[in-house]
């Protein structure tokens, strides 16, 4: 325990010597703004830090063409030039087990800028909070995994297994960055996510899917409206169905881990189109909506029930047995993922984060899709997520990150790192 304590003070003295640099690496990659298609300065920025670290690198342009063969590719986009995926690799001395630390750099946008109390890529910097789209979901979990390598380097632990760091593009539009990562060969006995997850651990996550559906009725003049029948009104009883598969759905989640979320597996409906003259009675509306996939369920089975009950919904009207709507899947979708909460990498992070903070983690799962779905699913790399970000504030005006989180998740990460892929030596002398 003694070289344990001392491990960690040493680890934790590294970074809070290095503060500055750290903080000023993530302002920076905040202040790129890396929307879809806009990643490269921000990846720029992530090769010349690699590069200092004296990591293998690998650089290079998603394959749109080759990968849109895939069943898994979802992206609404083919083309990737000039938006790469970057891979650092610390490799190991041999016979220790591997880790891929995957974060994506693209971001949502930033919306009306006067939500925001200044600057959308301010990286402003107040109260030991930093603002900035992006920063909290999740450049501020990349510097925390790029942190936890330095430390190792500068400490000279000399690690047995391979860390695989990726900085992959398009997380926010469908994965398309890690599956091109899975599809080059990048592998490992386990990943880490930093997503923002307020610092808890999720060994689970939802998948979700994108749905299109499309409701008829009959045109009429408004005037005599009651001839017609309107798409508008029958759309609202096709959400209420929906609302009803939602409740089904998730009576069945009984998982102690989704507890503290109200509604573990939502379905969403976030468009609605319909009409074209005010003075006519709508006979087409078109709903798009995203539903959530539980861990224990594949997405070809959500996919089939959530037809099956659109198909039904002629027991609830008339009107659809003669024209019953039709559901279509488009853009996004992400993998629900899943790894067993006694898994010896669920178990090294816990006892780390202990260690660290002198208390137990949250652990439970999360209410949203990460890159982990395809690592697990597709890559399998059983996968967790766990990183510094604000889950309340990603994707929302005046994002931000509490900048103590970032380095305390970079020291726990690193020492986690230490257990999971075993030490040939260890130098507690620093350098750097």
């Amino acid at each position: 325990m003694k070289d344990q304590d001392q491990l960690k003070d040493s680890i934790s003295n590294w970074l809070q010597e290095h503060r500055t640099e750290g903080t000023k690496l993530l302002q920076r990659l905040v202040q790129a703004q890396s929307t879809q298609g806009n990643e490269a300065g921000a990846q720029t920025i992530v090769i010349e830090t690699l590069t200092k670290m004296g990591l293998v690198l690998d650089v290079w342009d998603p394959d749109g063409k080759e990968l849109q063969t895939h069943p898994d590719f979802a992206s609404s986009k083919v083309h990737f030039d000039g938006s790469p995926n970057v891979v650092g690799i610390l490799k190991g001395t041999g016979d220790g087990r591997s880790i891929i630390l995957n974060g994506h750099i693209d971001v949502v946008p930033a919306g009306d800028s006067g939500q925001w109390e200044d600057d959308p890529y301010s990286g402003k910097i107040v109260d030991g909070k930093m603002y900035g789209r992006g920063v909290t979901d999740m450049k501020g979990g990349n510097v925390s995994l790029l942190l936890a390598i330095q430390a190792i380097q500068a400490l000279s632990i000399s690690l047995k297994g391979d860390v695989i760091f990726e900085s992959v593009i398009e997380e926010e539009s469908g994965g398309t960055g890690t599956l091109a990562s899975i599809v080059r060969g990048y592998k490992a006995d386990a990943a880490i996510i930093p997503e923002p997850t307020n610092m808890k651990i999720f060994p689970k996550q939802q998948g979700s899917m994108w749905f299109r559906i499309y409701i008829k009725g009959r045109s009429a003049h408004g005037g005599t409206r009651y001839e017609g029948i309107s798409a508008i009104e029958k759309s609202m009883m096709v959400i209420n169905h929906l609302s009803d598969l939602e409740k089904i759905r998730n009576s069945r989640i009984t998982d102690p881990l989704y507890k503290s979320i109200p509604i573990p597996i939502p379905i969403n409906i976030g468009k609605i189109e319909g009409g074209d003259w005010p003075s006519s009675v709508p006979d087409l509306v078109k709903l798009e909506g995203r539903i959530g996939v539980s861990p224990n369920e594949t997405m070809d089975e959500a996919k089939r029930e959530l037809e099956q009950w659109i198909e039904n919904i002629g027991e609830v009207d008339e009107w659809f047995v003669s024209a019953p709507p039709t559901v279509e899947w488009f853009g996004a979708r992400w993998h629900p993922g899943s790894i067993k909460t006694d898994h010896e990498l669920v178990a090294s992070l816990t006892e780390n984060y202990q260690l660290v903070l002198r208390e137990e983690p949250i652990v439970e799962a999360s209410p949203w899709g990460t890159d982990g779905g395809l690592l697990t699913n597709v890559g399998k790399v059983p996968t967790i997520v766990f990183g510094p970000g604000v889950t309340e504030k990603a994707h929302f005006p005046n994002e931000y990150i509490e900048l103590d989180n970032v380095f305390l998740t970079a020291e726990i990460i690193a020492l986690t790192l230490i257990d999971w892929c075993g030490v040939g030596n260890v130098s507690i002398n620093k350098k750097g």
